[in-house]
């Protein structure tokens, strides 16, 4: 399904869990690099207005839906696609990467939540191997010399894949400057995915995941932050849906 930026339509070109392990095995056997993203539906508002972001976007070679509600508006514009959070890809994408014998780094956060990490993911992955480790300081630019001298400390540890866990809108154009400096370097933006392995945030039980409320779990965790991110997302719900509808009759 495509959906409506400030500079042309994003649209979610992995379906699922299948087409994705196919695509980003492809790429890890012939140490090619790829840019990942995981739309959801704050990432909608910020395309809407923010047109840096829509060209970071645009410049990403995957995109999955990361939100029951793309999944949903994909099923009613009958172009279905799967759910497949940031934060559920952390532990696939790694286990890809050590069955391909290609190193990783995570990128972001906290030095602390950083190391934690790493743990998790090599006592979760045999084999895997994490090569770097970089939390950026506050303030980080994606477009700024420090950004270009990360990237080549990336490249030149030998990472044929580093997890970015920024926040949107910065670890998207992270990745999609990667993509022209390092060429042969993947990048998967997963948001709070690290952390979650870390134990530095606590994540919506399964149970509650099942019920497609991690949204209200968050909100609640965290309302003076999250309570407008909500509205907003609320705000644009009907120019989806008649986007969604215009999809489903061909228009």
């Amino acid at each position: 399904m495509q959906f409506s930026t400030i500079e042309g339509p994003v649209t979610v070109n992995v379906p699922d869990h299948g087409a994705l392990k196919q695509a980003v095995g492809r790429r890890l056997a012939a140490k090619e690099g790829f840019a990942l993203a995981t739309l959801n539906l704050d990432h909608l508002v910020k395309l809407s207005s923010d047109g840096a972001f829509a060209q970071a976007y645009l410049a990403q070679d995957f995109v999955v839906a990361d939100g029951n509600p793309i999944v949903w508006l994909s099923r009613l514009a009958r172009r279905p696609v799967t759910l497949l959070p940031g934060a559920d890809l952390v532990i696939l994408l790694a286990e890809w990467c050590a069955a391909a014998g290609v190193p990783v780094a995570l990128v972001g956060s906290t030095e602390e939540a950083l190391a934690a990490a790493s743990t998790a993911l090599r006592a979760h992955v045999t084999g895997l191997e994490v090569a770097l480790c970089v939390a950026p300081p506050m303030g980080f630019d994606p477009q700024s010399a420090a950004a270009e001298t990360l990237l080549q400390e990336v490249a030149a540890s030998g990472a044929g894949l580093a997890f970015l866990a920024l926040g949107a809108p910065k670890q998207e154009a992270l990745a999609a400057r990667g993509r022209q400096l390092v060429p042969n370097v993947g990048f998967a933006s997963i948001g709070a995915g690290l952390d979650f392995l870390a134990g530095t945030q606590k994540r919506a039980p399964r149970w509650v995941r099942r019920l497609a409320l991690e949204w209200l779990w968050r909100a609640l965790s965290n309302p003076a932050r999250l309570a407008l991110r909500y509205l907003r997302c609320i705000g644009i719900l009907p120019r989806l849906l008649r986007e969604a509808l215009r999809q489903r009759s061909g228009i």
